[in-house]
């Protein structure tokens, strides 16, 4: 699920013990099977509403929490975003798939306190080359973003690489995506939603320091058109202003002497 920004922000990103990575790599593990549940169940027929329940059984068959849940009222355990709808799509029994469907699936769980944060982006049946390719460059730039989380690089080196991720797409595409404004990831730990809040575009060399056992949920969102962006009436589901496709790809990811470590595997 997305941050929000926040006006303050720390000389350093929160880091946590090895131990603690370990209980938010549990967490994460829970939010990966959710994940692929999901996917799993996403065929042509099925609801938003039938992939929500699929999602809390698997969480709660883990031991687990829903981390959405409840969350500032909101009503799913995922949220689920089909086509033009950008992030926190909110999983109904009317919202049925339909082949051709380009669908985003963000899951989060808790394990012992500790929070783990993901989203997919899948097709239901064969997609068309434009969506494809919308969803590779959206998870390029999260790869990017995620190369980027080394001990001693700073928070604008980390939304240097996701934008530069998703130039580096366009390019090989041959075509635009919009980089959707005013969203990006966030730090987590025993809180779904922590400072900083990480843009998804930025200059290197900027922001608070890196250091081992940072963590941070890094979430890129591009669409085939505008980046600006509508919430819609329910208060929640965040679409795009032209109606064009969106992708949503995300991992909860560590800072380690050894390498990004991704906690949601």
């Amino acid at each position: 699920m997305i941050g929000l920004p926040r006006r303050r922000s720390r000389k350093v990103v929160p880091h946590r013990s090895p131990g603690e990575l370990d209980a938010m790599a549990a967490a994460g593990a829970v939010v990966a099977a959710a994940l692929r549940a999901v996917h799993e169940a996403a065929v042509a027929g099925a609801s938003t509403l039938d992939l929500d329940r699929i999602a809390e059984s698997t969480i709660r068959g883990a031991g687990a929490t829903p981390s959405f849940l409840g969350y500032h009222g909101f009503p799913g355990s995922i949220c689920s975003s089909v086509n033009d709808r950008v992030v926190h799509g909110i999983p109904t029994a009317d919202d049925v798939l339909a082949a051709g469907d380009l669908v985003s699936i963000d899951c989060g769980a808790i394990v012992d306190g500790w929070h783990g944060d993901a989203a997919i982006t899948f097709g239901i049946g064969d997609l068309t080359p434009a969506d494809a390719a919308l969803s590779e460059a959206t998870r390029t730039s999260m790869e990017s973003g995620i190369a980027a989380m080394v001990p001693g690089n700073r928070l604008g080196d980390v939304s240097h690489a996701i934008e530069s991720g998703a130039r580096a797409a366009a390019a090989e595409f041959g075509r635009q995506f919009g980089m959707v404004a005013g969203y990006g990831g966030h730090g987590i730990g025993r809180e779904m939603h922590m400072d900083p809040f990480l843009p998804n575009e930025g200059s290197p060399g900027k922001g608070p320091l890196l250091v081992a056992g940072s963590v941070l949920a890094i979430e890129p969102m591009l669409t085939l058109g505008t980046a600006k962006t509508v919430i819609l009436e329910d208060k929640w589901t965040v679409v795009t202003a032209d109606g064009s496709r969106s992708a949503h790809w995300e991992h909860t990811v560590a800072v380690t002497d050894d390498g990004p470590r991704i906690l949601t595997l």
